[in-house]
């Protein structure tokens, strides 16, 4: 008797494992975040299926449940492959595998974030600038789903829905611009993008995203655990920070 599925995955991390595996960690969208054993999958044959962004068909099969389990996969989209030429979908890629892999708790199925994870990757191949702002709203997205989600539909001093333009970096509540004006300072920005779904925005507007997030990622995602917050999500705003900053 064994526990065997198969399923669409992204390739979230892969490390090393014995003589020429790989514990392979993946993201799907009933098993959630889970873990297998890729028999060769260090090996040259296997190196370009196993590399964190790619889109696969995944076998995974054990005799119990709990156990690691073997994996086994065929390649459907080569994200990785084609990031390799574009720094800033390499590190977009990097990022988004690197917070899933941590962020989501193991064999918990989180079926929103995954199916917008996998959109990202399947549109990165227009470049990273066309889906920058739909990877804020999925960061923003992951924290909905881990129970730290963002209420950017009202402001939280007056009730007003209109002229949303601050963050409290304290209750990730919305301020509308008059109430907001004493504490700007002491407030996040929020960029117009994180609540118009059709908006692409610009570097500024996604630096302003990405430190929007990033605070209440380190604080809670990671921080609620003791984590660090993963370096590729350091190195992603380091490039939109500079990109902002030079246009």
């Amino acid at each position: 008797m064994s526990v065997e599925w198969t399923a669409p995955a992204v390739v979230l991390e892969v490390r090393p494992h014995g003589e020429g595996g790989a514990v392979v960690s993946l993201l799907t969208e009933e098993h959630g975040r889970h873990a297998g054993l890729a028999k060769g999958g260090s090996s040259r044959a296997q190196a370009g299926l196993w590399l964190p962004g790619n889109l696969i068909e995944a076998r995974w099969i054990a005799r119990l449940p709990d156990q690691l389990g073997a994996l086994t996969g065929e390649m459907v989209h080569p994200a990785a492959a084609l990031a390799m030429d574009d720094p800033l979908a390499l590190a977009l890629l990097s990022s988004a595998c690197a917070i899933a892999a941590d962020a989501l708790p193991e064999r918990e199925a989180h079926p929103r974030a995954f199916h917008a994870l996998v959109s990202l990757i399947a549109h990165l191949a227009g470049g990273a600038e066309t889906v920058l702002a739909d990877y804020i709203r999925w960061e923003a997205l992951v924290l909905t789903e881990l129970g730290y989600g963002l209420n950017l539909d009202t402001c939280a001093v007056t009730g007003t829905t209109e002229g949303l333009t601050h963050v409290s970096p304290r209750t990730g509540r919305a301020v509308s611009a008059g109430a907001a004006a004493p504490y700007t300072g002491r407030l996040l920005p929020l960029p117009a993008f994180l609540r118009d779904g059709d908006s692409p925005g610009d570097a500024a507007a996604w630096d302003a995203g990405l430190r929007l997030t990033g605070h209440f990622l380190e604080r809670d995602a990671f921080g609620a655990r003791h984590r660090p917050v993963p370096e590729a999500r350091h190195r992603l705003a380091d490039r939109v920070a500079a990109l902002a900053g030079a246009s």
